[in-house]
């Protein structure tokens, strides 16, 4: 199973979009085989689900996204997780564990319209987590 995590400063990003770098986990009979961290290459429309399933990721980990994006990653067979939030080695380890519950996203639909890339920020309410 190959993950993506969307990451900041160690831990989940609010945002999958906006994050500075994805953590790409590999996971095989419950253990991690390999990791490595990507640079986001940037938030174009469309571009990340595209991006990740050739890449052969088929989970997303992500505190939040759009409906839109919600539904790119399902054409392209990659199943979001989303509500989470937390350090990414402790989201790795409930992955295994079969004890990581996603959500509600944390992105509120329409956040992130008319910004383009210039905006780095959801406008969510920032958790304890995030201030970390």
């Amino acid at each position: 199973m190959k993950i993506a995590i969307s990451t900041d400063s160690g831990h989940v990003s609010a945002h999958f979009g906006r994050c500075p770098i994805f953590t790409i986990v590999e996971i095989t009979d419950g253990k991690v085989i390999q990791s490595d961290e990507i640079k986001n290459p940037g938030h174009h429309p469309g571009y990340l689900p595209q991006f990740l399933s050739e890449m052969d990721v088929e989970h997303i980990i992500a505190g939040g996204m759009g409906g839109r994006a919600l539904e790119l990653f399902q054409q392209y067979n990659i199943q979001p997780i989303l509500g989470i939030s937390g350090k990414i080695d402790e989201i790795i380890s409930q992955l295994i564990n079969g004890t990581l519950k996603g959500g509600e996203s944390l992105c509120l639909p329409g956040q992130g319209k008319g910004y383009g890339l210039d905006k780095t920020a959801c406008d969510h309410e920032e958790t304890d987590q995030e201030r970390i």
